[in-house]
């Protein structure tokens, strides 16, 4: 994977502990496409080198940057000084009505539990986002997730970068 890109990404996604190789793969390629670095926070649910996740990634891995962290308190850590998003069913904003600025970080769960309660009640209400869906329904997924919001905070700065 991509390493030492010395630009400061306009967004940055991070998965906490995603289990699907696949979905990883996805937003790895979303995030070439995007100019977006990815976070996976520890523990995995699969290996880097997974065929799956190699598939789903194409040969896009070498244009995006993967960042791993060991836990979500290191990850946390790393983004101090930033704005970060969770993404979560138990959202009470809804994606679009947020008002993104470059820099700003989206955190998305694990598939099969989303964010624990440890982590979302970490925060303030209006950084807990929602993406609608049918009421009857669970989650979306997880890399759709992610490009649903990442396009809308792109397309809120104008698409900088993009063609």
């Amino acid at each position: 994977m991509a390493r030492g890109n010395p630009v400061r990404p306009l967004f940055e996604i991070v998965l906490y502990q995603p289990e699907i190789p696949p979905n990883t793969g996805n937003v790895i390629r979303l995030c070439a496409n995007t100019g977006c670095r990815l976070h996976l926070v520890r523990p995995l649910g699969f290996s880097l080198t997974d065929r799956q996740l190699q598939r789903a990634r194409l040969d896009y891995g070498e244009l995006a940057e993967v960042v791993q962290h060991l836990d979500w308190r290191a990850c946390r850590d790393h983004f101090a000084d930033r704005r970060i998003f969770a993404i979560t069913t138990r959202g009470e904003i809804r994606y679009d009505q947020a008002r993104y600025r470059e820099g700003d970080v989206f955190l998305l769960g694990a598939e099969t539990r989303g964010l624990p309660d440890t982590v979302v009640s970490q925060f303030l209400p209006e950084r807990r986002l929602r993406v609608p869906m049918r009421e009857a329904n669970r989650s979306l997924n997880l890399s759709n997730a992610a490009a649903v919001v990442l396009y809308e905070a792109w397309r809120q700065l104008d698409f900088p970068g993009g063609s």
